[in-house]
């Protein structure tokens, strides 16, 4: 297997790599300075400035010595190799440290959402993403007593799991991506039972949700908590019905780019004229889903991209036609009939069906934006493979609600490092002459310019 130097991705550090010593000193749990040399170190491809500013995501913990602590902790993510334990993390750090990580992680009432809206804006800034991508994540447990496990169907598999599933929202470019958001998706055995509740510390205002609702309300919640300027949303909707997922992400004003199973879907042709430059502007009327696959072919053109998880560039037949999708009966606040584009691709030009099909509202870009837009998610995939996993993102062994969304946010930020720690030949994390969507303002599609 080729590493990401050889296929041309980011270098990202591995734990455990050689290392910087440069970090101030940390009080233990019983009080004592703890020196440099004594504690984990860093990687040696991680920046100790750019490790720095990350930490600066922490400011909003108002204890010094939980912030500490925090440092301590994902700098052992990155260090640590193997299962990332609690002991394993501590480990150099002095005499109690390990019940003082526990503390901070599975204890301490600091907000993990004020550290992630934080991370993000930097993120932002500095890492200048062109999609939001929601990555669905499966945790495999042995045991039923970590916050939200059961014995549950999980579509990636096929099969049931005993499991925690997530999902999280990263934000993702050619160069990179990385993870800012995380919902547990609780089933109702752990919402319904007060004793499960108690036991796990779970807030009274957290119920159980679908895995593709919790994404839209973090989508929703980023935009207009955290202050972020949207950018289309990458989705798998092809175990979920679409049409109340899209209608919701259109209600919030939100751009989107969704791959849905066709089955799923009762398409019928729209009323209104097609954005003038748009994907669909070509693509004529449609009767039938004969006339509307005829209607994708006709419009097919190739589209070039990078593939993250190949590490190639690839060419694909794309196509698109307007569509409009009615939900039976509206629900409240949404619109009853949604005026969207179908996106189908052909991995093989010379086969009749199409390989794949896309839902989206960016009505005014130009297909091959859309397209690769939505191959981002390829890059986070390889991502969560490459560099989270590693980051033990499915390591944690508490079984508080708290603890888990605290712990998830540690990992955020050691990926973060990696992220914008620079390759040995420095490259600018954002290409010259990126495609940047922007929303328009008379309607729900987005336009697109050059920065």
């Amino acid at each position: 297997m080729r590493s990401a130097r050889e296929r041309g991705g980011p270098r990202f550090p591995q734990p455990g790599s050689v290392p910087h010593r440069n970090v101030a000193h940390v009080i233990d749990g019983e009080g004592r300075t703890v020196s440099a040399e004594d504690r984990q170190t860093l990687p040696e491809n991680i920046s100790p400035n750019e490790f720095a500013e990350v930490l600066s995501a922490l400011r909003s913990i108002p204890r010094s010595d939980q912030r500490r602590w925090a440092e301590v902790y994902v700098r052992g993510l990155l260090a640590v190799t193997g299962k990332k334990t609690m002991r394993a993390l501590a480990n150099g750090a002095g005499s109690g440290a390990e019940q003082s990580l526990y503390q901070f992680i599975s204890k301490s009432p600091w907000d993990a959402d004020r550290v992630r809206g934080d991370l993000a804006r930097l993120l932002t800034e500095r890492a200048q993403p062109r999609a939001w991508v929601v990555q669905p994540l499966v945790i495999a447990k042995v045991g039923r007593h970590s916050v939200g496990v059961e014995r549950q169907w999980v579509a990636q598999a096929g099969r049931i799991v005993n499991c925690q599933q997530a999902m999280s929202v990263w934000f993702a470019g050619e160069r990179g991506s990385c993870p800012v958001e995380w919902q547990l998706a609780l089933p109702e055995c752990w919402t319904d039972e007060e004793d499960r509740r108690r036991r796990a510390s779970i807030p009274t205002e957290v119920g159980s949700c679908p895995p593709e609702q919790c994404a839209v309300d973090s989508v929703g919640r980023m935009a207009r908590e955290w202050g972020l300027r949207g950018r289309p949303v990458v989705m798998d909707l092809r175990q979920a019905p679409p049409q109340p997922i899209c209608a919701d992400l259109v209600a919030r004003q939100i751009p989107f780019v969704v791959r849905v199973d066709p089955a799923g879907i009762t398409p019928v042709p729209p009323v209104a004229k097609a954005a003038p430059g748009g994907p669909a502007d070509r693509a004529g009327d449609w009767v039938g889903s004969a006339g509307l696959l005829s209607a994708l072919h006709k419009q097919r053109m190739p589209v070039e991209w990078f593939d993250h998880t190949a590490g190639s560039m690839r060419a694909t037949s794309v196509g698109a036609a307007r569509i409009a999708l009615r939900g039976s009966p509206p629900a409240p606040g949404r619109p009853g009939r949604l005026d969207l584009v179908l996106l189908a691709a052909w991995a093989d030009p010379g086969r009749r069906s199409p390989s794949e099909f896309w839902l989206t509202n960016l009505a005014q870009a130009q297909l091959g934006t859309v397209y690769r837009t939505a191959m981002l998610a390829r890059r986070v995939e390889r991502d969560l493979a490459e560099v989270s996993d590693g980051l033990g993102i499915r390591d944690f062994e508490g079984r508080s609600y708290r603890g888990w969304h605290h712990h998830m946010t540690m990992v955020s930020l050691a990926h973060a490092a990696t992220l914008l720690s620079p390759p040995p030949a420095a490259q600018p994390l954002a290409p010259p002459g990126r495609v940047v969507l922007v929303p328009s303002r008379d309607e729900d599609a987005t336009k697109v310019s050059a920065a």
